[in-house]
């Protein structure tokens, strides 16, 4: 699969998942992209923890619901250090965003599926830092995603987009010249 069928083909899955494992080499393939992203100023603020181990995985389960995502294999957890970058900048959840992409397409590349929860961690109720501690995850550092990964048990569909000329333009807002 190249780049662009990666793109196009890539959807948020949130079925369950088979039992099928998703061997080490894989899990590497996944974060060696999510690292190999782009960072403001290159201060790499994004860390990646992948958790693979049924015990630490039921561990987890137990600070957050997330009823399809239980029968994934495996979780990655996305990490960020906020940071002055640049000036008053700080580049953090653009880090994080650009590494996470690389790893949703690195995904679906590899044969398995996925979906970026971060709303149900970075809520008020703080399950990022509850998640973290689990994790021995330093005080300096957030936990700001769960990307679920395993072979889809369901069939994939992919939610329509609006028309590309609803959504992009040439030479000003809306103009099609």
């Amino acid at each position: 699969m190249n780049t662009l069928e990666a793109i196009h083909a890539r959807t948020s899955y949130r079925g369950p998942y088979t039992d099928a494992p998703v061997p080490r080499e894989a899990i590497v393939k996944i974060l060696e992209a999510g690292l190999a992203a782009p960072s403001g100023c290159n201060k790499q603020t994004t860390s990646l923890i992948a958790v693979d181990d049924p015990q630490v995985l039921k561990k987890l389960h137990t600070v957050i619901d997330l009823e399809n995502a239980k029968t994934a294999p495996v979780w990655i957890c996305v990490l960020t250090k906020r940071i002055i970058a640049y000036r008053d900048k700080c580049f953090a959840t653009q880090d994080y965003s650009a590494a996470i992409q690389n790893m949703l397409l690195a995904i679906v590349d590899l044969g398995y599926e996925t979906c970026w929860y971060e709303g149900h961690i970075t809520d008020a109720d703080r399950i990022g830092r509850q998640m973290a501690d689990m994790l021995d995850v330093p005080q300096d550092m957030e936990l700001v995603c769960l990307l679920p990964v395993g072979v889809a048990a369901e069939k994939t569909t992919r939610r329509e987009k609006m028309p590309f000329m609803e959504r992009a333009w040439f030479n000003g807002y809306r103009r099609t010249e």
